[in-house]
């Protein structure tokens, strides 16, 4: 190997060194990297910004769009909320969650299914009152090993399938076909998991240990069209709603007040919720509710451009002293007050009827403009969004289905190849309201994608210098002359390189090695391909192995240790399955 082979070698030590050990952002570490191959010349500007155009890379970006559309159309929480349901056993809970999802991965890529579901779960997990450190981890797992089982399951399996067809100048692997292991994989992945489950002890996230400050009263009316007419208020789930409770029911002129779980709602019933702010947000996303205040369809803007505020009322507000009718709010400000509480404390009148004082905090619904037209303002001393508080677009619901459905089936049939119908779909999505514009842009994890560009770049230079042929020789001198036996070795090389940086980097930078190694052993590059692929999905050890880990990691309350003692069996037997089963699909 030559100087220039040599210096990318050590430029990959010392990146893997800052992915482990420092906090800096693996999209940062990475395109410093590609800078320097940028500078001294061993890439040319065409070769280190070609990841920018990858299909795998614009692939994966594109689906978030997808999943944002499924997100805001509340088919993903019509998904949990059907598959789910009451369950009072924890592996019972962990069976009913692992398997739906698990499955729901092979259509949606993982990083956006997980962070759709993570507040779903913990919902659920409140409801039900279950822990949630048992359903976080096996959350982001379920999803790895159900993604094994379609190219559009996870993140390196785009990359990888991208990179057959770019550097090793193969035809694309079938929709379906890496479930030839995915399926084995799967199933003994989340019959493994379920058991070791035991050896984590409980965790509490640190959100946990807080009670939100403020406690609001909020009406909401059912809706006579809406599914939970005729049901009780368990079997509309909102008897144990997370964060907020009913207080009573108003329906026609009586009123009940001591309220029943097995009580029946009926068309036009108001029911009065008490709870934080977050438990307001998730009221404004359930199908069959409407906010009994009409001040809201007044506003001009659509509902779906919309979200929850808070703001504090300062002593300078033109309307202290004054009612919210009298101060004619929703026309001063464009904005409609849903409720308030008074040092912390849920203020029970009709909220038109409530007379402001300094220190008030309201909960308003508005456009996101409201924010930076107030925020300099002197009306209020505070004004903060929560967070994924739009409501959500439930007509649409059946259309961002409809579009799904005509994604997997294009790309499936091979009349479009993935990233064609990945893109045709998130055009639709945005296309047919189900998403925003800017709701898809910001959809988007630049992160991510920066990542998986700059690992691109940085296989490009271990090819172009002869770095990947170096490390080929050394491994294949060690594994010796079997196939297998160097297939083992690529498919721990790329394990343990997934398990301390990103798996998207890892697969970038393997391949290239286990393409020039099965090329000088005369063998197909196909099963080493798949073994990078599969190994670069199957880390379960780190939490910063795969970024679903890293996303469970804070809501479970988990330490570093937990992983350990879950991931490395799941490692090991994942690793074996794989190992065994591939080149029996795909020969050398």
């Amino acid at each position: 190997m030559g100087v220039e082979a040599w210096f990318t070698i050590m430029l990959v030590v010392v990146m893997l060194g800052f992915l482990s050990l420092t906090d800096i952002g693996p999209d940062t570490v990475l395109m410093g990297g590609v800078t320097l191959l940028l500078i001294t010349g061993i890439l040319t500007p065409a070769e280190a910004l070609a990841g920018l155009a990858n299909e795998g890379m614009v692939t994966v970006g594109v689906l978030y769009i997808v999943a944002a559309g499924l997100q805001q159309t509340g088919v993903t929480q019509m998904i949990v909320e059907q598959l789910l349901g009451p369950s009072r056993s924890t592996i019972r809970a962990q069976l009913k969650m692992m398997i739906p999802t698990a499955i729901i991965s092979n259509f949606i890529n993982n990083t956006p299914q997980v962070a759709i579901m993570i507040p779903a779960v913990k919902e659920w997990a409140r409801r039900y009152d279950l822990r949630v450190s048992d359903l976080m981890m096996p959350l982001s797992y379920a999803t790895i090993v159900g993604g094994m089982c379609t190219i559009i399951g996870t993140s390196p399996n785009l990359i990888i399938n991208g990179l057959i067809t770019s550097q090793a100048n193969m035809q694309p692997f079938g929709f379906f076909e890496p479930a030839w292991v995915g399926i084995p994989i799967a199933v003994i992945g989340i019959a493994l998991i379920v058991p070791l489950m035991k050896l984590v002890p409980d965790r509490q996230p640190p959100t946990s240990y807080f009670e939100s400050a403020r406690e609001y009263t909020v009406e909401m009316i059912v809706d006579p069209d809406s599914s939970i007419v005729g049901k009780t208020l368990e079997e509309a789930g909102l008897r144990h709603f997370a964060g907020a409770y009913v207080a009573e029911i108003g329906r026609g002129e009586h009123l009940i007040t001591a309220v029943s779980s097995h009580e029946p709602l009926e068309a036009g019933d108001r029911l009065v919720f008490v709870g934080g702010p977050e438990a307001v947000a998730d009221l404004q996303k359930i199908k069959g509710l409407k906010p009994a205040t009409n001040q809201i369809f007044r506003l001009d803007v659509p509902r779906s451009e919309r979200l929850l505020i808070e703001a504090v009322v300062s002593p300078g507000c033109p309307i202290v002293g004054r009612s919210v009718k009298q101060g004619r709010f929703r026309s001063r400000y464009d904005a409609v007050v849903m409720a308030a509480a008074r040092q912390g404390q849920r203020l029970r009148q009709n909220v038109a009827d409530i007379v402001l004082r300094p220190g008030d905090v309201l909960l308003l619904e508005a456009h996101e403009s409201f924010i930076e037209q107030q925020r300099n303002s002197r009306d209020f001393y505070l004004i903060s969004p929560l967070p994924d508080s739009a409501p959500l677009r439930h007509e649409r619901a059946w259309v961002a289905l409809a579009v799904l459905g005509l994604m997997v089936a294009l790309a499936t049939l091979e009349l479009l190849s993935m990233v064609k119908a990945a893109m045709l779909a998130a055009g639709l999505m945005i296309m047919t309201g189900c998403v925003s514009g800017t709701e898809a842009r910001r959809s988007i994890d630049t992160e991510v994608l920066l990542t998986i560009a700059a690992a691109l770049g940085l296989g490009a230079a271990m090819l172009k210098t002869g770095a990947a042929s170096g490390i080929a020789s050394s491994v294949t001198a060690l594994a010796g002359s079997s196939p297998w036996m160097n297939l083992a070795a690529i498919y721990l090389l790329t394990l343990v390189l997934t398990e301390v940086i990103s798996h998207a980097a890892a697969a970038v930078l393997v391949f290239p090695i286990a393409m020039t190694t099965a090329q000088s052993l005369g063998v197909s590059v196909t099963p080493f391909a798949m073994s990078v692929m599969m190994a670069a999905s199957l880390a379960f050890a780190t939490p910063f192995g795969y970024q679903t880990n890293m996303m469970v990691y804070a809501p479970g309350g988990y330490h570093f240790s937990d992983f350990l003692r879950v991931g490395i069996p799941l490692d090991i037997t994942t690793a074996a399955v794989a190992i065994l089963i591939v080149p029996l699909v795909w020969p050398f």
